[in-house]
């Protein structure tokens, strides 16, 4: 599997994730490539292309309707950005969670606990796509 930074490096691919979860929130069930293709104004060759590198990523999870494939966003895979940007906007200069109030200590008790719940949620949710079924 492509290094996640790898993948959301390229700014098509990070507009694909944007409009997915904004078509998400808004209560889609889904996305086809054609509704892809004229919000963005990219060819259809091109939006396959990086719907193949989301979904190997597993950054996307299709539905296939006869012949219709709907794409929608799995943001899963993010948390390890999200973890890895995390100490960049909780700690100041002087190592303390400034934005947050915390005390150093406190911040990293916050960091543990924060980094341990989403990879207890990351697991559960492997688990669960890989039940039957799903």
């Amino acid at each position: 599997m492509a290094d996640i930074f790898d993948v959301i490096a390229d700014g098509t691919r990070r507009d694909i994730l944007q409009l997915l979860r904004e078509r998400g929130a808004s209560g889609e069930k889904g996305t086809s490539v054609s509704q892809i293709v004229t919000a963005l104004g990219v060819s259809q060759p091109t939006v396959s292309k990086h719907l193949k590198v989301l979904r190997e990523a597993s950054l996307v999870s299709v539905r296939e309707d006869g012949q219709h494939r709907y794409y929608s966003l799995s943001p899963e895979p993010l948390d390890v950005v999200d973890d890895w940007l995390f100490p960049f906007f909780a700690l100041d200069d002087d190592g303390l969670a400034a934005a947050t109030g915390l005390t150093e200590s406190a911040a990293h008790a916050a960091d543990v606990v924060g980094r341990a719940a989403a990879s207890a949620k990351h697991a559960v949710a492997s688990v669960f796509n890989k039940l039957p079924g799903r």
